[in-house]
């Protein structure tokens, strides 16, 4: 379990967030389309990427029953992305759609709103707190994306880097969940002056189950 600003919320390992109270999956960072669009410039690469994060998508839905998603933001890797579904990626994304409450909030990667269902925007209030794409200072109880946060710890003597969830209890960033996406070291640049480091928490995915880090075992890298 997850205390943030007030709410409980479950960490997956798939690196989505379920807030039981509001019966509501949270997503970050999909980046659908993301090989197509690098093979449009040319880096033919296999094309595999949403159709994983799609299926990803449809198990969390189903283990939590969430009646309602929530994208984060950059839910396609461009802001065309959106018409280079294959039909099957488009007739699963319009399942998905029939079956739950869809929120696409506007990243920078796609700024403006697409024509799948769902509703889209550029933010979100929902029970006290803010939903939006990128991190800022000096809101409380934000919850977010963009940064694609990993954490890189040494514990007897091994080495591990993986995906994580930060947060102090003021700013959350939520990782990446898109198959293809990378990761940032929350201890890399793009995260100095975001987080209150005396406050902070800190939960990694693990292949199965999520694992709270200590603060003091991070390294940079």
């Amino acid at each position: 379990m997850l205390r943030f600003a007030g709410h409980n919320f479950e960490p997956l390992s798939s690196g989505a967030l379920y807030w039981r109270a509001e019966a509501t999956l949270l997503v970050a960072d999909l980046h659908l389309e993301k090989m197509s669009s690098f093979a449009r410039a040319g880096q033919l690469l296999p094309p595999y990427d949403t159709g994983l994060t799609l299926a990803r998508l449809e198990a969390d839905l189903r283990r939590t029953g969430a009646q309602r998603l929530i994208s984060l933001g950059d839910s396609f890797h461009r802001a065309d992305a959106s018409s280079l579904l294959t039909n099957a990626d488009r007739m699963r994304i319009d399942a998905l759609t029939d079956n739950v409450e869809c929120i696409w909030l506007s990243g920078n990667h796609d700024p403006a709103p697409h024509a799948l269902g769902g509703s889209c925007r550029p933010s979100l209030e929902l029970a006290g707190l803010t939903l939006s794409h990128e991190p800022r200072r000096g809101v409380s109880g934000l919850i977010s994306g963009h940064l694609h946060p990993a954490a890189h710890i040494v514990m007897a003597g091994r080495s591990t880097r993986r995906p994580c969830f930060v947060h102090d209890n003021r700013l959350m960033i939520l990782p990446a969940y898109g198959s293809s996406t990378g990761s940032i070291n929350i201890l890399s640049p793009p995260f100095i002056g975001l987080l209150h480091w005396p406050a902070l928490e800190v939960t990694m995915l693990g292949k199965d189950r999520t694992y709270p880090v200590s603060t003091k075992r991070l390294v940079r890298g």
